[in-house]
């Protein structure tokens, strides 16, 4: 198995004897916090919303950070299009009367 992945057989069996590491572990809390507020917000928030509402939560966390989190599980918030309007009220063109 340390050929496959590349590694020293030293450096695997020490990461096979002391597990997940407290970043691994906080990245998983933090992911599923980021997913319930994603999917509350009906998909729209991104990186700096969802990073204020997990301080409401009590997670410290950067907004890259949950940049980083949200690239790593596929979420990307739907961006609503600014409807603009294409019509010109406070012209002075005549109007043309139709007989």
């Amino acid at each position: 198995m340390p050929k496959t992945l590349g590694v020293s057989k030293s450096g695997y069996y020490n990461w096979l004897r002391l597990g997940p590491s407290k970043r691994w572990l906080e990245n998983e809390a933090i992911s599923v916090a980021i997913h319930t507020i994603f999917e509350d917000s009906f998909e729209s928030y991104g990186a700096p919303r969802i990073k204020v509402e997990l301080l409401k939560y009590g997670h410290r966390v950067s907004r890259p950070r949950v940049a980083r989190l949200m690239r790593a599980n596929n979420l990307f918030s739907r961006r609503r299009r600014k409807f603009i309007f294409t019509t010109d009220s406070n012209d002075n063109y005549p109007i043309a009367l139709i007989y």
